[in-house]
């Protein structure tokens, strides 16, 4: 049974850090490109970062560019998301997914990924 499990999702002040994590089972992990999108109340699904097989390759969406980083440690079958200078506009629901294509011409869109969990609060005070 696959399952993506995310954890780290808190109440934090606007300028604070955060550290998502999202650990998977029963998926050759190493086989996977993994993403982080998310989701604000009334809003579409939103790419974040995505991170090739290897850790050799990622992609970020504009509004996190140069504040978040995403990382991934194959032996634990984990990636991360760190996210710096939390802004209120960064509140929503973080979701970890993945997919099997070997890397994107261009920033994946949710329907690019087929796997997903359940998603972890991040809010930012003002």
């Amino acid at each position: 049974q696959v399952q993506l499990v995310e954890s780290g999702g808190a109440v934090v002040q606007a300028g604070g850090s955060l550290r998502l994590s999202c650990t998977a089972s029963g998926l050759d992990f190493m086989m996977y490109c993994m993403a982080w999108f998310r989701q604000a109340p009334g809003k579409e699904r939103e790419f974040v970062s995505v991170i090739s097989r290897n850790g050799d390759g990622t992609m970020y969406g504009d509004s996190v560019t140069g504040r978040f980083t995403i990382s991934r440690d194959n032996a634990k079958n984990t990636v991360y998301l760190e996210m710096n200078n939390l802004k209120p506009e960064d509140t929503a629901v973080y979701y970890c997914a993945a997919d099997r294509s070997i890397w994107y011409g261009a920033l994946p869109s949710r329907y690019n990924f087929d796997t997903w969990g359940q998603g972890t609060q991040v809010t930012v005070s003002s």
